[in-house]
């Protein structure tokens, strides 16, 4: 009985590792006391695990900020503006992560993207020229030697040589052909360290290998791992990949030196049939992934156990999670104000370690009795439904979907109404959440303050927040959402299908964490949602407030959806609900609403041959149902970040939308180049600068931005504004920021003009 795991959580069961940072950001805590508090979450991680009955346990999953950033310090990968610091490495490692504005310098952070389907974000590297490859492993040997004190003997886990090649942004004439030999020979020295520690198991993250691969990505697999195969003797080594199947490089797997090979069978389409079809080497471990590391649900065992019953050579199995369970929440255990006939049904990190070993019981020794108790949830459905709106869901016609008069009669009339000038300006939509405002809304969820309170406090911030931006002379507001803990999480408390947790916390990026939401029923409006604040912000000024909300895509793949219905079921139902929100601001005279769609590309497949599964045909639609039925005069305007959005243009294209703002600053604009080549109508906002760092950036920086955009988006299509939503930083640098922004933009009119 052989039982693992990928990764595990490491923020932290109360969220202690982002506390701690934060206060390190600060200069309130050290450096020692920053790694002490982590050391401890290293060793509460291991040895839940070790008490669960994990066998292969990891080590170096754990992170300040991002795996693949670690992967890459350990190999040098540091641009020389970083190395220039005079800074410690702790401190630079960040200063990779947020970039560095101090007595030493203006540096920007590192490119940051989503990785792969997650709503987790990962640190480019980023190689240049002069980038000199060398192998440090004292982070790894490190924290394997801290399990190894306590008694638990762990397999150290690093992104893999594949995958960290086609992750890295090259920045100058040097690409990936120039150094794929010295990768090789470098992941070949690590193979020769850990042999060295006398390291039993060493695990290689291959997640790239789930995308469509030709024949030069296969030989290149081969070709990086060839020096690493003849460096390699007592240590064995696993190869693990995760959200998805490998299918188009399986047979060449197979047959090379690996010691253990880790498959999804959850989001792995293909995996079981490519095992049967082509078999599995005797000699080799199966690393099954079949406990999911995505879902917060309870695994179905009987489900499980047939799918491993139709694997072969049983003794080499090991049962595993599909992925890292970083992605799911520590514990139900924490959730007690749930009642157990909801929280039964769940299970977060600790509970899949229970299950992992469960299935193990059941699959290796035959335990029924576990068997039989889990069959129990899974006799009757255990979600609610909602007549009324699956009747809604069932009439809808393809007229719901349109939106009338077209989009260039829009855009005129529009541009005759609101009269802005050229590249008017805005912000994404969040103010800093200070302290202050986290105070009150938690003081009014423990019913230390009555509502009249709380809202007079949000009233006060929202008139604050009104008259900075008209003093930074901002052309379009926003009122600030201080009512608001999540963008998701907010809008899902107001609607009728979902139940929430206190403590569910996930790792979003860094130090950013969020609770995402748990679908538990058919969803509906069932109150306004975002009314009130919205018609008490337009009444403070007489420029344009934006009324603001999260798109019904997005809603639903930052929520933890339900299995018994599709997610195109559960997105139009959420659709719905967002639209009679809509309708009901413009009624209330909201001139410009904006639906937020972050998550757009989220569920899209990684591979693009799988792209005909229809998620854009009902993704789409589901976004142009929110507004099909607003005025032309009303001005639709959607977000979109930190996902690489250039190949779906013409689905973007096609929300129709009238405004749409990208995240675009971090990612070097790189999405200029397809609006252009695809002919984009949609009037468009490039986030401009960098919100997720704390730098300011200067009039003169932002300025050299928005010529780089004039260059591909005419102006009389082009709005100015950030990167994202400013809820994460201070009043200072939010400030400073935007009055830079509007001068930039200013001077850039005043040039266009002349």
């Amino acid at each position: 009985m052989t039982t693992s795991i990928i990764g595990y959580p490491r923020i932290g069961r109360l969220r202690e590792l982002k506390f701690a940072t934060e206060k390190f950001f600060k200069k309130t805590i050290d450096e020692a006391e920053l790694l002490k508090i982590a050391q401890e979450l290293r060793q509460e991680h291991w040895n839940s695990a070790k008490n669960a009955g994990i066998q292969f346990i990891p080590s170096n999953d754990f992170s300040f900020y991002d795996t693949t950033l670690d992967t890459a310090v350990s190999l040098n990968i540091v641009p020389q503006r970083y190395r220039e610091l005079p800074i410690s490495n702790l401190e630079r490692y960040f200063a990779l992560a947020r970039g560095y504005q101090g007595e030493y310098g203006d540096v920007k952070a590192l490119s940051m993207k989503k990785w792969f389907n997650t709503n987790y974000h990962y640190m480019v590297p980023e190689f240049e020229d002069t980038t000199e490859i060398k192998v440090n492993l004292e982070k790894l040997l490190a924290e394997y030697r801290e399990a190894k004190a306590l008694g638990i003997v762990t397999k150290p886990v690093l992104v893999g040589p594949y995958t960290l090649l086609k992750l890295i942004k090259f920045t100058g004439k040097k690409q990936l052909a120039d150094i794929k030999v010295k990768i090789a020979e470098s992941y070949s020295e690590i193979i020769n360290q850990i042999e060295a520690e006398g390291i039993s198991w060493l695990q290689f993250d291959e997640p790239a290998l789930v995308f469509d691969l030709d024949e030069k990505d296969i030989q290149l697999f081969a070709e990086l791992y060839q020096p690493i195969f003849k460096a390699k003797n007592e240590t064995k080594l696993l190869l693990q990949t995760y959200f998805g199947d490998i299918r188009d490089i399986y047979e060449t797997v197979i047959k090379l030196d690996f010691d253990g090979i880790g498959l999804d069978f959850i989001e792995g389409r293909q995996s079981l049939d490519l095992v049967k079809k082509y078999g599995f080497p005797t000699e080799k471990k199966l690393f099954a992934g079949v406990v999911n590391g995505k879902n917060i649900w309870v695994n179905n065992y009987q489900k499980t156990i047939a799918l491993l019953n139709a694997l072969p050579n049983k003794n080499n199995i090991v049962i595993s999670s599909s992925c890292s369970l970083q992605h799911v929440p520590y514990s139900v255990s924490q959730e007690t104000e749930l009642e157990n006939t909801i929280t039964s049904h769940f299970a977060f990190a600790e509970e899949k370690l229970v299950e992992i070993k469960a299935i193990a019981q059941i699959f290796f020794e035959g335990n029924q009795e576990a068997l039989t108790e889990n069959q129990k949830l899974f006799t009757s459905s255990r979600f609610e439904a909602n007549q009324e709106v699956q009747n809604k869901i069932a009439n809808l016609v393809d007229t719901d979907f349109v939106r009338s008069p077209a989009f260039e009669k829009r855009e005129a009339i529009q541009k005759e109404i609101f009269k802005f000038p050229l590249l008017p300006t805005t912000t994404i939509g969040s103010f800093p959440q200070t302290a202050e405002v986290r105070k009150n809304r938690l003081s009014y969820k423990r019913g230390e303050i009555n509502w009249d309170e709380y809202e007079a406090f949000n009233h006060q911030e929202t008139e604050k927040w009104i008259r900075i931006q008209e003093e930074i002379d901002l052309d379009v507001l926003v009122h600030g959402e201080f009512e608001r803990n999540d963008m998701v999480e907010y809008f899902g408390e107001k609607l009728a299908g979902y139940v929430f947790t206190r403590f569910a916390w996930v790792q979003s990026y860094g130090t950013r964490c969020v609770k995402p939401p748990i679908v538990w029923g058919d969803i509906a409006r069932v109150q306004p949602l975002s009314v009130a604040d919205s018609v008490y912000a337009q009444g403070l000024t007489d420029k344009v407030v934006k009324g603001m909300l999260t798109g019904p895509v997005t809603i639903l793949n930052w929520s933890f959806p339900r299995e018994d219905i599709s997610l195109k079921t559960s997105t139009l139902q959420i659709a719905l609900a967002i639209q009679e929100e809509v309708i009901d601001l413009e009624s209330h005279g909201i001139k410009i609403i904006q639906i937020d769609e972050a998550a757009l590309r989220e569920k899209l497949p990684l591979r693009r041959t799988d792209w005909n599964s229809e998620y854009l045909d009902w993704a789409i639609p589901a976004f142009r149902l929110v507004h099909s039925k607003v005025q032309p005069e009303t001005q639709i305007h959607t977000h979109m970040c930190y996902s690489e959005f250039e190949d779906i243009i013409e689905a973007i294209d096609a929300m129709d939308a009238d405004v749409i703002s990208f995240e675009a600053s971090r990612s070097d604009l790189s999405i200029l180049d397809a609006l252009k080549e695809k002919h984009f109508r949609t009037q468009v906002g490039p986030g401009v600068y960098d919100i997720h760092s704390p730098r300011i950036p200067s009039v003169e920086e932002i300025g050299k931005t928005i010529e780089r955009i004039l260059e591909k988006v005419p102006a009389e299509k082009l709005w100015i504004n950030p990167d994202c939503g400013l809820k994460t930083r201070g009043k200072k640098e939010v400030v400073a920021s935007l009055e830079n922004l509007v001068s930039a933009a200013k001077e850039a009119r005043k040039s266009l003009e002349n």
